[in-house]
């Protein structure tokens, strides 16, 4: 799909919103892609991290308020849930990936796009970032998962003074109230990420997700359930390949080749 550019190097998969005339506004059929390409990550050993970012000036602007297919343009409620079903299953998919996952924000980020980023396990942004919960100027409701993600983030009234209020953030107070994991300049956005996507890669694919799963769930869970939760992962972790290799590599003094099992 010539909207979602797939780049796949030493392990990282990068997906590209290619739409930069629309501030790669995301259409119906560029819902069902990320869909299909989460899907594809999840089962294919040799993926092992995703970066989500835009092409040109922007990150994303949520979904594309002219595009036949939204939910927004649908007729009546049955195709607008319909829609928007289709919406919740991508966020689902990114939320549900057992691989770690980096935004690199490099310019707007509003709407379902600001929740797509979020939704990541670490949000690196450009200096010229832009993030909004634009909904309520549209006469929408918070959507892509952001009224479960934003008050895990920021707490819950700063999460209702965001969503309520619409109010655009530039990078510096996204970074002063939590919503990212760090600002660069807008020039070393990309070989931060790259940097950042490598070590993943490099790592213990079973591990990282047994960790990702563990830090998911920890406000579901009572302490002394995340605690048998951790036992049983480690226990499962110290079988495999890769923690033995890890140990062989320690004496030998020479970085880890880890293989996912």
């Amino acid at each position: 799909m010539e909207a979602l550019q797939i780049v796949r190097s030493g392990g990282v998969v990068t997906c590209t919103l290619n739409r930069p005339e629309r501030k790669n506004a995301v259409t119906s059929e560029m819902w069902v892609g990320l869909i299909d390409l989460l899907e594809a990550v999840a089962i294919n050993p040799d993926d092992r991290v995703l970066v989500l970012t835009g092409a040109g000036d922007g990150f994303c602007s949520g979904a594309d308020l002219g595009d036949s297919g939204t939910a927004q343009a649908a007729s009546g409620v049955g195709g607008a849930l319909a829609g928007m079903r289709t919406v919740g299953k991508a966020a689902l998919a990114l939320h549900d990936l057992a691989k770690p996952t980096i935004a690199a924000v490099n310019g707007v980020a509003a709407g379902a796009g600001c929740n797509l980023a979020l939704g990541c396990d670490i949000v690196i942004a450009s200096d010229r970032a832009r993030f909004s919960e634009i909904f309520a100027k549209r006469g929408l409701t918070v959507d892509f998962g952001g009224s479960w993600v934003l008050p895990r983030l920021v707490g819950m009234h700063r999460a209702k003074e965001l969503v309520l209020l619409a109010d655009v953030i530039d990078a510096t107070e996204a970074d002063r109230i939590g919503l990212v994991n760090r600002v660069v300049p807008h020039d070393e956005l990309t070989a931060t990420v790259d940097d950042i996507a490598h070590r993943l890669a490099n790592m213990a694919p079973l591990a990282l997700a047994a960790s990702k799963r563990l830090l998911d769930q920890a406000y579901s869970v009572s302490l002394a359930e995340a605690i048998e939760a951790e036992n049983t992962a480690q226990a499962l972790m110290s079988t495999t390949n890769d923690t033995k290799e890890a140990i062989v590599s320690f004496f030998e003094k020479r970085e880890p080749r880890f293989t996912g099992s």
